[in-house]
């Protein structure tokens, strides 16, 4: 059965000494793509996203494990924030520099802002930074006043460097262009909950109980989905779903109805929480090939990480009151668990594989490391079963 020793060991031994090997000692920071093998390219461009989302992990593996390497990594991805990243003229960080930190892509895209602002506050609470703090706090103020909807609520997709309006507001190709999306806001969501936890700033309170709000009642639909795109006034653009989101935002918003410690707020998000797990507990759980299925022939690494924790979560809030479901959540996230470890770690070069296909064989054809290919999900999914086992 999962338990802690498992998942400090998945951490510590297969994610992080992978991430730790790609750190970039001429240029700084860490390099911005390996492939299936962990064969590093030193030549790629490096993400902001991949850069805040290191800066996360090492910070937050810091202050479960107080091991220094994990420090110093954390230490290595803030610098390289500030000097490369930080717009420096108009505020807000870059999407995408070169290996050599000079910029390629200034546009602000608030889920990278969103990140940055996760980032920081981890690594605030890790070391006591205040600057870090600071900046976080900047980023947080950049992301009130540009991209937040005061008449609708909830906040839109982009700008441009200075701020301006942009017509394409696309996190990537696969997406829709619309002015607002679940993704940017969900991760807004977790970025403003560690935020308040680091500064206690009564004004991201605020903030953070506005975007759940929102989040219960405009993203969440009737049949416990989140939609995943929309115009300003929150009317749906697509009927596509995420199993993976679902189950991620699951968790993340009782984290967020926690740290605001409003009792209503917690209480609607319980029943939302249980809701999502029960639906995509009959949509997404592959019974045939086993682990967490998005509906498609090939399986993903995330999805199964955040699988984990909902389901995990789901457990916990029913284990007092309801001894049969929340075993039922129990041995799902158990049994995605032994997925995980069975075909997406990759004991032989490090951290998890990217995809699998229909017969479970990882995809050799995917990058280990790479813009989206990060230590985000998988690290926290262990992180989050050592701290729940305490």
């Amino acid at each position: 059965m999962i338990n802690k020793i498992e998942a400090e060991k998945m951490a510590r031994v297969n994610i992080l000494p992978f991430w730790q090997g790609l750190i970039d000692r001429e240029n700084g920071g860490f390099y911005g793509e390996a492939d299936f093998y962990g064969k590093i390219n030193k030549d790629a461009d490096k993400g902001c996203i991949l850069n805040s989302r290191i800066l996360w992990t090492f910070s937050s593996a810091f202050r479960l494990f107080k091991d220094e390497s994990y420090l110093n990594c954390a230490h290595t991805a803030y610098k390289f924030l500030k000097e490369s990243f930080l717009d420096k003229e108009y505020g807000g960080l870059y999407w995408l520099v070169d290996r050599n930190g000079q910029a390629v892509n200034t546009r602000k895209q608030f889920y990278n802002l969103a990140f940055g602002i996760y980032a920081l506050s981890e690594y605030y609470l890790a070391c006591g930074n205040k600057a870090s703090l600071e900046l976080a706090i900047d980023l947080f103020e950049k992301m009130e006043k540009y991209a937040l909807d005061p008449v609708n609520g909830g906040y839109i997709e982009a700008c441009s460097r200075d701020w301006s309006v942009i017509d394409d507001f696309r996190l990537s190709e696969k997406e829709i262009n619309c002015p607002k999306s679940m993704n940017t806001n969900l991760h807004v969501l977790e970025a403003y909950t560690t935020l308040l936890y680091a500064s206690a700033d009564e004004r991201v309170k605020k903030a953070l109980s506005n975007l759940l709000r929102v989040s219960i009642e405009k993203i969440v639909n009737s049949e416990w989905h989140f939609d995943l795109f929309f115009d300003m006034e929150w009317k749906a653009l697509s009927s596509d779903v995420s199993y993976g989101h679902d189950i991620e935002g699951s968790w993340l918003m009782y984290e967020a109805a926690l740290a605001i410690g409003d009792e209503l707020l917690i209480g609607e998000t319980r029943k939302t929480a249980l809701s999502i797990a029960d639906v995509i507990f009959k949509k997404a759980i592959d019974l045939q090939s086993g682990g967490f299925s998005e509906g498609s022939d090939r399986k993903e690494w995330w999805p199964q990480a955040e699988a984990v924790v909902g389901f995990y979560n789901a457990y916990e809030l029913l284990k007092n009151e309801d001894s049969n479901k929340s075993k039922k959540f129990l041995e799902t996230a158990d049994s995605i668990w032994q997925f995980i470890s069975k075909y997406f770690v990759d004991y032989e070069n490090g951290d998890w594989h990217n995809e699998l296909d229909i017969n479970n064989k990882p995809d050799k054809n995917q990058l280990k490391a790479g813009f989206w290919k990060c230590p985000y999900h998988n690290a926290r999914a262990c992180f989050e079963i050592v701290k729940r086992n305490v």
